[in-house]
Formats: structure tokens, C-alpha cells, sequence
């Protein structure tokens, strides 16, 4: 297909989708504004304080309020201070939030089994051919919305449209709490006005280079000689010439087969004593045990990883001979890697324990069956 061309075929058949983008609104900070009112209408910001951690910290998110000041995830926890020093700061519960992402999963369920999660507060869903039979994705949008709300006290924004890209782009349209729909006869004026920095995909540094070649929006690219544009940019060129012209082939992965699963925290007071660090290793690996009976998985190549106060990062990895899942076998084979590699000359700020080569427990109990 050339670029600049929509054959009929094409148009027939991959703009039929109904693709939803589901994103909640602050989600971590929205949890914790709803089970303590006294929070609301306040900045809240989801990191350690840094006045308590000598300044470390990031920002996993913040409220809408918060978000006036200029904090945005990702800003380090002192910078979030000095923008906003009355900001109220509250160390992440994630355990507590995965719970309730799965019960956002399970509402999800009721439409479409088609749902590809991209976080805990993220997630596409294909309701193509959904469950109610509903024609309409935007009543499909709607009504999860609705239940989000209705069962769970939290909001979230959706976007709808015939492919990933183009919901991904309308659901951050109008937050919080919006509903936003790129038909397939908008879908190319919408793209022509919108800014470079708007199109997934595209980072802080190559917006910069954007610029500096004289593109602003969609349509600056549509004015660019095409193999000029993939010459200088290349794959991120390629994938601009697509974008603007609506076009994104790539399925909501119903089932994404998870390639390692692992749990880390960081560490305040730093981890200074042997005693600490078998206490954290013995938490970490309960932890992710927990979690590989929770998904019915068990994994060969456990990994330790380290990170100093200076911030030097270790990392090591012990492959065993049998499939394993306890918390028992997670801290011996942590443990052992601790005890070959770890040392204590200086303080520990973090911890990690992962596990990899992953397959499903019912492969076993099919194998043992079979014997």
C-alpha cells in the first residue's frame, strides 16, 4: 500500500473494529482520596515525603489539584516538594492498588474477554463483538464507566475508536472522567490538527527534533517527501507516515504470556545489617510466592537484584533444576545468591526478587497425571 493511499479493503476492514481505551483517572491518588474524604480537593502526591528520605523519592502520581502546581509523574519526590510545599505525601500502597485494578479487570470481563492491560490503571479492550451485544462501543464505554464508579467510587477516561493508537490518543482527550470518539471519517482532521507531542510514541527528544525539521502537527508531516522523513527518522518516520493517516494494525492482546514476574521495594531506613537483609529477602520472597499461586505460574531462574546508597545496581541470577513457586524455594535460592555476591559495605537503599522462565502449574499437574 502506498503512503497517502487507503485502499477500499482497508478501510472495510480495519476501520469495522471498536476498540476502547480505558484510563483511570489518578488512579493510586484517587484510591486513597476516596478512602479518606478529609483528602479531597486537595494535592495529593503519591511518594515517599522527601524530607523524611533526604530527598529521594519519585512521584508514581499525583491529583488533579497537585497537577496545577506543575508535579507530574515520574518528577522526583524534592522537586514535587518545592513546587508544592503544603502537598500532602503518600508512600505508595501497590499491593492494595493491584487488587483493586483486578477488580477493575473483573467489571471488564462482563463486556469483553478481549482486554490487553498496559498497567494496573491502563488497559485496551476489543469490543468488536462484546458480550452484550451491544452495537454501540460508546454505550460499552459508558456503561463501564458507570460500573467503575458505581462499585468502586473511582473515574476513569475513555477513548473510542477503530484502533489502538487512535483510543489510546482520545482518552487523554478530556480528563478526567471523559468520553472521547475518533470516528473513522474524523480520524484523519483530527490527526492533521493535533500537536507532534500528542502522538503516542513520540518522546521529549524527538518532539525537539520534530521542531527543529519544521514539524509542528499531523499535517507538517504529510508535507515531508516520505522515504526523506524515514531516512532521517527512521522507524519513528515509518511509524508517523502510518499515525497520521489513522492507520495502527495491532491487535488488543488478550493473553500476554508473561516472560518473568518479581517484587522489589525500596528500603528507608537503608538496609545496614545482615539480620535486615534476610528479614527483606524473607518478606520479598513470601511476597512473590504469594503472587505465583495467585497466577498459577512457576519459574527455574531466580534473580537477585541490589541497589547501594550510592545507587550501584547488582544483579544476579541462579538457574535451578526443577520448577519451583513456594516462598521457601524463592528465599533459599535468594538467599544462596545473597550470600555468593551481596556484601555490606555500604548501605542498602533496595531490594528485588524475580523470578523467570515461567509456565503454568497446570503444565505440571498435566505431566504428572500422565506418568
Amino acid at each position: 500500500m502506498e503512503f497517502g493511499i487507503l485502499t477500499f479493503d482497508y478501510l472495510q476492514y480495519h476501520t469495522s473494529r471498536k476498540i476502547i481505551h480505558i484510563d483511570m483517572d489518578a488512579f493510586f491518588a484517587a484510591i486513597e482520596i476516596r478512602d479518606n474524604p478529609n483528602l479531597k480537593g486537595k494535592p495529593v502526591i503519591m511518594a515517599h515525603h522527601p524530607l523524611k528520605t533526604k530527598g529521594r523519592g519519585v512521584v508514581s502520581t499525583c491529583s488533579y489539584e497537585a497537577r496545577v502546581f506543575g508535579i507530574h509523574s515520574a518528577m522526583s519526590a524534592k522537586k514535587a516538594y518545592e513546587l508544592c510545599p503544603k502537598g500532602i505525601f503518600i508512600v505508595p500502597r501497590l499491593a492494595y492498588y493491584r487488587d483493586i485494578s483486578n477488580q477493575i479487570r473483573h467489571i471488564f470481563k462482563r463486556y469483553t474477554d478481549i482486554i490487553e492491560f498496559m498497567s494496573l490503571d491502563e488497559a485496551y479492550l476489543d469490543v468488536t463483538h462484546n458480550k452484550m451485544g451491544y452495537k454501540s462501543a460508546i454505550y460499552v464505554a459508558k456503561c463501564i464507566q458507570r460500573d467503575i464508579w458505581k462499585e468502586l467510587q473511582l473515574s476513569c477516561s475513555a477513548g473510542v475508536s477503530y484502533n489502538k493508537f487512535l483510543a489510546k490518543i482520545a482518552s487523554d482527550f478530556q480528563k478526567p472522567s471523559g468520553l472521547t470518539t475518533i470516528t473513522p471519517d474524523e480520524a484523519i482532521d483530527f490527526l492533521e490538527h493535533l500537536p507532534i507531542e500528542k502522538f503516542y510514541g513520540v518522546g521529549k527528544k524527538s518532539v525537539s527534533k520534530l521542531h527543529a525539521y519544521g514539524i509542528y502537527k499531523g499535517k507538517d508531516i504529510l508535507k515531508v517527501d516520505s522515504r526523506e522523513l524515514v531516512n532521517r527518522f527512521g522507524k519513528l518516520g515509518f511509524l508517523l507516515l502510518q499515525r497520521v493517516r489513522g492507520i495502527d494494525n495491532s491487535l488488543v492482546k488478550a493473553e500476554r504470556k508473561r516472560k518473568s514476574l518479581g517484587r522489589e521495594n525500596t528500603f528507608f531506613p537503608e538496609l545496614a545489617t545482615s539480620q535486615e537483609v534476610q528479614i527483606a529477602i524473607r518478606y520479598l520472597t513470601q511476597t512473590l510466592g504469594k503472587s505465583l499461586q495467585k497466577f498459577g505460574l512457576k519459574g527455574n531462574t531466580v534473580t537477585l537484584k541490589v541497589r547501594y546508597t550510592d545507587f550501584e545496581t547488582v544483579t544476579r541470577q541462579h538457574k535451578v533444576p526443577e520448577m519451583i513457586c513456594s516462598d521457601q524455594d524463592l528465599f533459599g535460592v535468594a538467599m544462596g545468591l545473597w550470600e555468593d555476591y551481596g556484601h555490606l559495605d555500604k548501605n542498602i537503599r533496595l531490594m528485588g526478587v524475580s523470578i523467570s522462565n515461567l509456565q503454568s502449574q497446570q503444565i505440571e499437574e498435566v505431566k504428572l497425571d500422565l506418568i
